[in-house]
């Protein structure tokens, strides 16, 4: 990977957008993770009104790994930071379920904190007249493993194309904080979470997968990868609409 025409490149991208939409700013969820930390440091590079909004939730690694690691990222970044705790939110929402009569399992309830971060950077984005920057890496997009209408939500993303080999290669040259680059992907939505754990499958060999096909992995991974990837489609298109014949 040339790293640099690759950060070059995707710096005159993000421009591209807010020239084009006449936003004057970008915004973007500064979870303390390397996703995040990438489209951070790119979108500072293209516009200095860039901010980080960093939104706890409930869990213990929130309130302190990642929030350290999400001020870190800022600090050696210059990034403005707005921080919005979505606990009481969260709690709320969960309040009204239960007057309604009804439970939220572990699945639902897990989604709806990367749904309601979502709620708050584009409340902020419609506030401040910026275009929200989505965090989603190539192998997350592959395999679904992302919120619909949550994490997956943005005006545009700069980093969708890359693999977490490719994101790592850039952070290491940009001179992303250690704590971030070293630390296991999580999403920090349940206590001990980590993405590979929960997806069965590493993300080298989800990359492998892509790269050369079902052949490069171990057919159990290949099993899983293909099962999500099927599974993920709804995720990648827009709602089917009715289709009214003329």
């Amino acid at each position: 990977m040339d790293v640099i025409r690759e950060i070059d490149e995707r710096t005159a991208y993000i421009r591209r957008m807010l020239e084009k939409t006449g936003a004057k700013g970008l915004v973007f969820g500064n979870s303390g993770g390397k996703d995040s930390a990438l489209v951070g440091i790119l979108c500072k590079r293209a516009c200095d009104n860039t901010t980080g909004i960093i939104m706890p939730c409930e869990s213990r690694r929130n309130y302190s790994e990642d929030m350290r690691d999400a001020s870190d990222l800022a600090e050696a970044f210059g990034i403005n930071t707005v921080t919005v705790d979505i606990t009481s939110a969260k709690k709320a929402l969960a309040g009204a379920f239960s007057d309604a009569g009804i439970a939220l399992g572990t699945d639902a309830s897990s989604n709806v904190n990367p749904r309601l971060r979502m709620s708050v950077l584009y409340a902020y984005a419609r506030e401040k007249g910026c275009l929200v920057a989505g965090t989603g890496n190539a192998c997350e997009r592959f395999v679904g493993y992302f919120t619909k209408w949550g994490d997956g939500a943005c005006d545009f993303n700069p980093i969708g194309d890359l693999s977490v080999s490719e994101i790592y290669e850039l952070l290491g040259y940009l001179g992303a904080p250690e704590n971030i680059i070293r630390k296991a992907p999580s999403a920090a939505l349940i206590e001990g979470q980590t993405d590979e754990g929960d997806m069965g499958v590493s993300y080298d060999e989800i990359t492998a997968y892509m790269k050369n096909g079902r052949q490069a992995v171990s057919e159990e991974a290949a099993r899983i990868i293909e099962r999500m990837h099927a599974a993920a489609e709804h995720k990648l298109t827009l709602p089917p609409v009715y289709p009214k014949e003329n």
